[in-house]
Order: C-alpha cells, then sequence, then structure tokens
C-alpha cells in the first residue's frame, strides 16, 4: 500500500484473488456481515443518487460520462460485496449445507 494507492490495488494481479482469515467467534461473524451488509446499502443508496442525477440529465455530456464511469465502478464495489456476504453465509452453513 502506498498514499497514492491505499487499498494497495495495483499490487495485486490481474488475476484471481483469493482472502482467507480467521473468525474466532459467531459474534465476530455476525458483526463482519453486518459491516459488510451495511457498507453494501451504502454502495446502492451512492448508485441510485449518481444513476438519478445522470437520468435527469444533470452537468455536461463529459460530467455525465464521468457518472456513467462512477456508477459502473460502484455497481461492482456493490457486486463485490454480496460476493463477500453470501461467502459468508456459507461459511456459516454446515459442510453438507455449503453450495458447492
Amino acid at each position: 500500500m502506498s498514499p497514492s494507492d491505499p487499498a494497495g490495488a495495483s499490487s495485486h494481479p490481474d488475476g484471481p484473488v483469493e482472502i482467507a482469515f480467521r473468525i474466532e467467534s459467531a459474534e465476530e461473524l455476525r458483526a463482519l456481515r453486518g459491516a459488510l451488509l451495511a457498507a453494501r446499502a451504502g454502495e446502492l443508496s451512492e448508485i441510485q443518487r449518481r444513476a438519478g442525477r445522470h437520468n435527469l440529465g444533470y452537468g455536461t455530456d463529459s460530467a455525465r460520462d464521468s457518472m456513467s464511469d462512477e456508477v459502473a465502478t460502484l455497481r461492482r464495489r456493490w457486486a463485490m460485496l454480496d460476493r463477500l456476504i453470501a461467502a459468508i453465509d456459507a461459511a456459516g452453513q454446515p459442510p453438507g449445507d455449503r453450495p458447492g
């Protein structure tokens, strides 16, 4: 990570990235899921706000192009949060009940 790339995104390959970390208790799992749900709700709210401004024709043509790019990025982030929540839900199920 660096000041210009605080999330460290440029240090990751373009291919798949697998993330694993230990969650010590059911309470931690619920807390993590709740935090991800809150983040997903925030992203959805921002998607709706930006898409609404774009659809209503706010700004110049270049500003609307930028809004389109921002909406696409926000949708990608929302989808990734959704995948993380699904993974947490699957991890919380007994092994025989997990989706294959």
